[in-house]
């Protein structure tokens, strides 16, 4: 099952790799479409367990809305200027690193050892990734660094603040995730409006991405919460970030990216320090 989450997280990065039209009515347009497809359910959820509406949960999907739109869009801009096979294994890289640094300087907490050895893991497999940062030609792996590791700090801010979510302010999972959806598109919607003229140019272009994404990435975070409630959470958060073997194979099997073995080898160092890490914490 998470091997499963792990495949359906890296096939809606490569449909987003293929969007070719208006980066923020393709967000708009898969946030519509997430919406459409798991508001249902979670109202349903809501109104089954009598789940309470109150200050908390429009809190912390406010909030989360807001970061999940920086991550999408910063992403999504990512992908229009860099190879995937560089931002994606990055992104998804350095987003537990600075996780672990912010708990570590912001909230106090305490790291082991091994903690410490598996962010040295992931740092040395991102430059494995990444390459020659002084290379020459159009596939400067710079632009790939930087906004892999912007993306991965979006990542970082979304998990710390769910994380707090759900365990702080005590807001059901899958309540706090529907109304995130549905905040993430209205939150959309005025600049989707401010180009409504191009609108149907847009979704036309992109209407097979723009669905992948609808359904697989909602499909992959399900399989994760479904896993976690009967395997353990140091075996569910490593194989999760497999996706990142599978990101660098499609990659190179369908937009014939170079560097295969490297990036390879960088992303399976990546995964064993993530792996080290979820072991540590």
């Amino acid at each position: 099952m998470i091997l499963a989450a792990a495949v359906a997280h890296a096939a809606w990065n490569l449909a987003s790799k293929y969007k070719r039209g208006d980066t923020l009515l393709f967000v708009w347009a898969y946030s519509c479409a997430w919406m459409l497809l798991c508001g249902p359910i979670g109202l349903a959820l809501m109104v089954q367990e009598r789940e309470a509406i109150d200050w908390r949960l429009g809190v912390g999907a406010v909030v989360s809305a807001a970061l999940h739109i920086a991550y999408s869009l910063t992403l999504q801009a990512g992908y229009d200027r860099a190879e995937l096979g560089v931002v994606y294994p990055i992104a998804r890289g350095t987003g537990p690193v600075l996780t672990m640094l912010f708990a570590t300087l912001v909230l106090g907490e305490r790291l082991s050892a091994g903690a410490l050895f598996g962010a040295t893991l992931i740092i040395a497999g991102l430059l494995v990734v990444a390459g020659n940062p002084f290379s020459r030609g159009n596939r400067h792996p710079v632009r790939g660094i930087f906004w892999g590791a912007a993306t991965g700090a979006t990542i970082a801010s979304y998990t710390l603040w769910d994380g707090y979510s759900v365990t702080s302010l005590h807001l059901p999972p899958m309540s706090y995730y529907a109304s995130t959806l549905f905040l993430q598109s209205l939150i959309l919607t005025p600049g989707a409006l401010r180009r409504r003229h191009r609108i149907s140019a847009a979704i036309g272009v992109d209407a097979a991405p723009i669905f992948i994404v609808a359904v697989l990435s909602p499909l992959a975070y399900i399989l994760v919460l479904t896993a976690m409630q009967t395997a353990p959470l140091v075996l569910v958060a490593p194989l999760r970030e497999s996706s990142i073997i599978f990101g660098s194979l499609l990659a190179y099997w369908l937009f014939h990216e170079d560097h295969l073995a490297r990036r390879m080898v960088g992303a399976t160092v990546m995964l064993a320090g993530i792996g080290t890490i979820s072991i540590c914490c």
